[in-house]
């Protein structure tokens, strides 16, 4: 495999900028100053919420660890999570169990 250019690297870089400055500033510049629409709103509630299942997911289904094939650990962990979190209603806990699972049972089964 050959190394890009300079030209080329710096080129990617100026571009990935502007189109995520670009991106921003529709949002924040354009529609800044007016008040969004409820239904708008009603919906971003749920943007955080989604974004650690969304980052986690990919790693239980398809861990890098064991070259892309799913594992009981892993699985179980995720389970333990999801479940503490219903029951609780508590993220910190879901966290903590799932990550008390998961290095249990890998300890256990390694």
């Amino acid at each position: 495999m050959t190394q890009p250019d300079s030209v080329t690297i710096w080129t990617i870089i100026i571009g990935l900028a502007i189109g995520s400055y670009a991106l921003r500033f529709v949002f924040i510049g354009f529609v800044g100053d007016r008040p969004m629409p409820p239904w708008l709103l009603r919906h971003l509630r749920y943007t955080a919420v989604a974004i650690l299942p969304a980052l986690i997911a990919p790693l239980v289904v398809w861990p890098s660890a064991t070259e892309g094939q799913p594992d009981l650990p892993r699985m179980s962990a995720a389970a333990v999570a999801l479940a503490v979190g219903v029951i609780s209603k508590n993220v910190i806990a879901a966290i903590f169990s799932g990550a008390a699972t998961l290095y249990g049972l890998l300890y256990l089964l390694s």
